[in-house]
C-alpha cells in the first residue's frame, strides 16, 4: 500500500512514466516510512529472541549463586555476541547470548519482563526512555531505503526480461521476486548485521558494547574482517528469497483484481 501510494505520487497518478529513478525513491521512502512506524517493535523483538532463548529467569538465591559460581569459568575471548545477531542467524544468537549473557543476565530478565510491553518497558527505563527504542534507527533506515528501493526497481527490470507478453507463467513470476530479493538483500546485507548489533548493544550482560555504528563497524572488520559483514548471508537469502518472490507474488495479484486492465 506505502510503495503503491509513492509510486503513484511520483507519476503523478500515471500521468508520468515509472522509471527507474523513480522506482528508486518509491521503494526507498516506502521503506523508511515503513521502518519508522514499527521499528520499536522490531527491537523489542529482537531483544526477546535473545532472551527468551538464552536467559534464566530470576530464580532462588541458590540457583543465582549457583550462576555465579559457574561465570568465573567463562572465558573473556567468548564474545560470540559480536556475530551472533543477524535475521536468520537463530542457532547463532542462542548460543552467542547464552556465553556473553551468563551470570548477569539470569539476575537481570523476570518474567514479566519477557513479553512485549514487559521488555518495551524495561528498554525505556534502563536505557534512557522512548529514545531507546529507536537506537539503530539511523542505521536502518540506511540500509532498508537502498534495499527496498533496489528491491523494487530490479522486480521491474526484471520482469520485462523474464516476464514477457505471452510469457507470465506463475514460475516466472516468482523468479523475478525471488531474483530481486536476493540482489537487493546481498548488495544491502551489511546494514542489516549493523542493524542487529546496533538493537542488541544496550542489553545488561552483553559484553560487547559499541559507541555508535562507526564504532560497531570498525570493531567487525577488524576483529571478522569484511566478510564479517556478511556472515549469515546465505542462511538469509533461503529465507528472503521466497518470502520476496511471493510478496511480489501477491501484489501482482492483488493489483490486477483491483485495477483490472
Amino acid at each position: 500500500m506505502i510503495l503503491a501510494t509513492f509510486s503513484q505520487w511520483f507519476t503523478k497518478h500515471g500521468s508520468k512514466e515509472l522509471d527507474t529513478p523513480k522506482r528508486l525513491a518509491s521503494g526507498a521512502l516506502a521503506g523508511i516510512t515503513s521502518v519508522c512506524s514499527t521499528y520499536p517493535l522490531d527491537l523489542v523483538r529482537s531483544r526477546l529472541s535473545i532472551a527468551t532463548a538464552s536467559i534464566t529467569l530470576t530464580a532462588s538465591p541458590t540457583a543465582t549463586k549457583a550462576a555465579s559460581a559457574s561465570s568465573t569459568i567463562i572465558p573473556a575471548k567468548q564474545h560470540a555476541l559480536s556475530s551472533a545477531y543477524h535475521t536468520s542467524s537463530a542457532s547463532s544468537t542462542v548460543k552467542a547470548a547464552t556465553t556473553a549473557a551468563g551470570t548477569a543476565a539470569s539476575t537481570v530478565y523476570t518474567k514479566a519482563d519477557l513479553t512485549i510491553w514487559g521488555m518495551t518497558l524495561k528498554i525505556m527505563r534502563e536505557e534512557g526512555g522512548v529514545r531507546a527504542l529507536y537506537r539503530g534507527l539511523v542505521t536502518t533506515c540506511a540500509g532498508v531505503a537502498p534495499y527496498v528501493g533496489i528491491n523494487f526497481a530490479a522486480y521491474e527490470f526484471l520482469r520485462g526480461i523474464i516476464t514477457p507478453p505471452g510469457k507470465s507463467s506463475v514460475w516466472r513470476k516468482l523468479s523475478c521476486g525471488a531474483l530481486a530479493g536476493s540482489i537487493s538483500q546481498t548488495l544491502t546485507y551489511p546494514f542489516d548485521v549493523l542493524r542487529r548489533k546496533m538493537q542488541v548493544t544496550g542489553m545488561q550482560g552483553s559484553l560487547v558494547k559499541y559507541n555508535g555504528v562507526f564504532d560497531a563497524l570498525s570493531s567487525i572488520i577488524r576483529t571478522e574482517g569484511v566478510q564479517g559483514l556478511y556472515r549469515g548471508l546465505w542462511p538469509n537469502l533461503l529465507k528472503v528469497a521466497p518470502s520476496i518472490a511471493t510478496s511480489f507474488f501477491t501484489y501482482e495479484l492483488v493489483k490486477e483484481f483491483l485495477i483490472p486492465p
